[in-house]
């Protein structure tokens, strides 16, 4: 009884705060209130454009890809210890451009947190069953970001070029990420249906988008940064 009682006294002073919310009477208020709005419309859309600016020509499918030393698979979660759907797809545009000779070596970045969830070693699982030899893998646990993997790839990896592969929606702010880290980046925009997974990503790519543009003016550490590493060095001079 008592709760239901304070539910509408809630609800009473919600909605008498609502009614004190009234549009501007006057048109030189509706004229500043309409400004107010295209101006914050126009600072929320700047992060995206500063992203589709920077990937602009660095985007493209497996067959326009340009020879590359390195391919970087961003991580995209995990089922019941297997790679998702999404980041499955990842992993098979990284098999197509290691067979079709465009890539030598696969470092695999996501996330290895905690004990019982382990990327890179799914992700590097998932790549030895489809013929990428193990010895042609490098794996960075502490990609928990797209920001981290990007630093982490120059400053732990040493990677100075790269093709970077992941879903269309996201592919540009990697792309524009690594070029910021020191990474000179070509981006495989891996096709998906239009479902509601796809959506999500993109709406939310508008919000990550202003991330990216921080963390490229910012430059932040990575949230674990740690030794420099040789795996790719020692891959790659090993040959194919």
């Amino acid at each position: 009884m008592e709760q239901r009682h304070w539910l509408r006294a809630a609800a009473s002073r919600v909605g008498a705060a609502a009614a004190r919310v009234r549009p501007p009477r006057t048109r030189r208020g509706r004229r500043r209130a309409v400004q107010a709005v295209m101006v914050g419309c126009v600072l929320a859309l700047l992060p995206a454009t500063w992203v589709h600016a920077v990937a602009d020509g660095r985007v493209g499918t497996v067959a326009d890809a340009p020879s590359g030393r390195v391919a970087v698979v961003f991580g995209a979660g995990l089922w019941r210890g297997r790679p998702t759907p999404y980041l499955a797809h990842r992993l098979d545009a990284a098999v197509e451009l290691y067979r079709a000779g465009k890539t030598d070596v696969v470092l695999v970045t996501g996330d290895n947190s905690r004990a019982e969830y382990d990327e890179p070693d799914a992700m590097r699982a998932y790549l030895t069953r489809r013929g990428v030899p193990d010895e042609r893998i490098v794996s960075d646990y502490a990609g928990f970001d797209t920001w981290d993997s990007c630093v982490r790839a120059k400053e732990i990896f040493g990677v100075d070029q790269a093709v970077l592969i992941s879903q269309g929606f996201h592919i540009r702010r990697a792309v524009a990420l690594c070029r910021a880290a020191g990474v000179e980046s070509y981006g495989v925009g891996v096709r998906e249906p239009h479902d509601a997974t796809w959506f999500y990503g993109g709406i939310r790519e508008l919000a990550a988008s202003g991330k990216a543009a921080a963390d490229a003016a910012v430059r932040p550490d990575p949230h674990f940064l740690g030794d420099r590493e040789h795996g790719v060095d020692e891959a790659l001079a090993s040959g194919r």
